[in-house]
């Protein structure tokens, strides 16, 4: 076949988690092979590829999928996700047939997809193979917009805080988003090779069983992974019964293998590469001085670090006393410190402890992970503080914007109203701690020059996460794939607020109960301002394995181990497709 390679990745545009490992991987094939061509096509913005893009990838912007609506970081409004849905899927052939003709134009030799159905839809229309690479799917998503568990409100908060009205949580029937759904389950149809990454769920385009919709996976009533979905996930995925191929039209070759799956390593962003990295004294300085820490507070044996990070924030002090909005969510529940089975290990580093919300009584009877205490709902805050993020959504000349652009600082609030000798000692667990608050682009109402919070520092907007998570002794933020992977690599604790109608959340608390350190905050208890008993049982969990993965690191221990890795993974993936145009030109002659 022709040399070098030209891949086309389309990597979704919601969530930076999909952004950051396809930059992640493309970097692996690039150090793999350096002389291939890599497109990323992606309605995320291009500064987030900006690691990848220093070695030669090339970006184009292009709006190749629909977006999930959250009203809030960690709430999703299903039925403007819906509409949101309904609108891409009226453009889908005109956007099918764009794509078609542009990866002609590149001659690309293979489609790489991150969760974008478009893109094996293309694929499949070029006569082109395509791989998905992923730890969920998009109709798995949408059809969990159907279950019954409702994500309640109970105490609705003053109109000034009010976000999206918070508007009633209530299930969209079946047979409402089937149809729709099965638009996208068969784009991921005609993808020919899955490579599944850590945290996954059931991904129900490949395998026959589990099978859409995706609210029989769970408890409905505590929300949780039924017995046997926990099973079909320990798994290895060689022994799933695969659903067989969508052949190319017939003036295409026809397709010369048949599906298959590899289970892939992490993908995750390293850190920084060089003499002085943030793990040693030097780096780790220059680092926190680039944030505005004082020198004084750079010692780690001294002063513990939290970092705050849920995308684009604004911090306000409202002038009245407002309520707390509750979430129905589980207060934080301790799980038995059990070994798992040889299927789940991918890290043998240091063992570590979860705390996560029970996902079943599955993995207790196979003595594993979890039990299942009956859910229990909090009781609502009558604190005076609330603290709330918020997103919003647009339909702009009937085109969905990317997720990552509701993320914007005009329209994201957290919203403060405290006692302030209270104020410190609710977020963080004492004076030894600090905060560095993400994507803050002011604090204060109107352009006021309003100081932070005493021991609050303001990261600037286009930090490199992975630096900061490295040097952070506990991460606060929502439930997805990019913070959980960083956090797993560089042995931070997570505090995390969950998503409970996100149902790709299922695999990522999997992930974090065998690899990491996972704390759920109650949202209550994240709107109250009320972090500290939190973060501090985070910190107590986490602290042996943070300290010797900082050890390790001054020393340059195992620190290529995630390139190794991916490089592996990078060459599995080239040979796969080198050996595909190999076999029909084989046939062709």
């Amino acid at each position: 076949m022709k040399e070098p390679l030209v891949f086309a990745y389309y990597c979704s545009g919601h969530g930076y988690g999909h952004a950051t490992r396809v930059s992640a991987f493309a970097r692996h094939f690039l150090n793999f092979d350096s002389r291939m061509t890599i497109h990323i096509v992606s309605s995320a913005p291009k500064h987030v590829f900006n690691d990848s893009i220093s070695l030669g990838v090339l970006y184009r912007f292009a709006e190749i999928d629909p977006v999930i609506v959250q009203p809030v970081a960690y709430r999703v409004d299903r039925h403007r996700s819906v509409e949101a849905l309904r609108s891409f899927l009226a453009r889908k052939e005109s956007l099918l047939e764009q794509e078609r003709q542009w990866l002609f134009d590149i001659e690309a030799d293979c489609v790489l997809s991150d969760a974008a159905f478009l893109g094996c839809l293309a694929a499949n229309a070029t006569g082109l193979p395509s791989i998905l690479i992923s730890n969920f799917t998009f109709d798995s998503v949408y059809s969990f917009l159907s279950t019954k568990f409702v994500d309640q409100v109970d105490a609705p908060l003053g109109d000034e805080l009010s976000i999206d009205n918070h508007t009633p949580d209530y299930p969209i029937s079946d047979e409402e988003l089937k149809p729709l759904v099965q638009q996208i389950y068969y784009g991921y149809r005609c993808a020919d090779l899955l490579v599944r990454l850590p945290g996954c769920i059931p991904i129900p385009s490949f395998s026959t069983s589990p099978s859409l919709p995706a609210p029989r996976w769970t408890n409905q009533g505590s929300n949780t992974l039924l017995d046997e979905i926990v099973a079909h996930l320990v798994q290895k995925p060689t022994t799933h019964v695969l659903h067989s191929s969508i052949p190319f039209a017939d003036s295409h070759p026809k397709k010369p293998f048949a599906r298959s799956i590899i289970q892939a390593p992490l993908l995750v962003r390293g850190i920084s590469k060089g003499p002085d990295t943030v793990y040693s004294p030097i780096g780790r300085s220059r680092f926190l001085s680039s944030l505005g820490v004082p020198e004084h507070l750079h010692n780690p044996d001294e002063t513990k670090i939290l970092i705050v990070s849920f995308g684009g924030q604004v911090f306000q002090k409202p002038t009245s006393s407002r309520g707390s909005s509750t979430g129905h969510s589980n207060p934080r529940c301790k799980t038995p410190q059990i070994d798992p089975p040889a299927e789940l290990r991918q890290i043998s580093d240091s063992p570590r402890t979860s705390k996560i919300r029970p996902c079943s009584d599955a993995l207790s009877k196979m003595n594993t992970l979890y039990s299942a205490p009956p859910v229990i709902k909090p009781e609502p805050s009558h604190m005076s503080c609330a603290m709330l993020t918020k997103t919003e959504f647009c339909f702009k000349n009937n085109i969905t914007r990317s997720y990552l652009d509701t993320l914007v600082p005009s329209a994201s609030d957290i919203m403060l109203d405290h006692v302030v000798d209270d104020f410190d000692t609710r977020l963080l667990p004492d004076s030894s701690w600090i905060a560095i608050v993400c994507g803050v682009s002011k604090w204060g109402q109107d352009g006021s020059d309003e100081k932070p919070p005493d021991r609050f520092f303001v990261a600037p907007k286009y930090v490199y996460m992975p630096d900061l998570t490295a040097v952070a002794d506990v991460l606060l933020g929502k439930l997805g794939y990019g913070t959980v992977s960083e956090c797993v690599d560089s042995c931070t604790p997570f505090v995390y607020v969950a998503r409970p109608l996100f149902v790709e959340e299922h695999g990522l608390k999997l992930l974090l109960a065998r690899e990491g350190v996972g704390i759920e905050l109650p949202r209550v208890s994240y709107e109250a301002g009320d972090w500290a008993s939190a973060v501090e049982e985070a910190w107590s969990l986490g602290r042996n394995a943070k300290a010797e993965m900082r050890r390790k690191a001054r020393l340059g221990v195992d620190m290529n181990k995630r390139d190794k890795e991916g490089a592996l993974l990078a060459g599995q993936v080239t040979d796969w497709v080198r050996t595909w145009h190999d076999s029909i030109a084989s046939e062709i002659r």
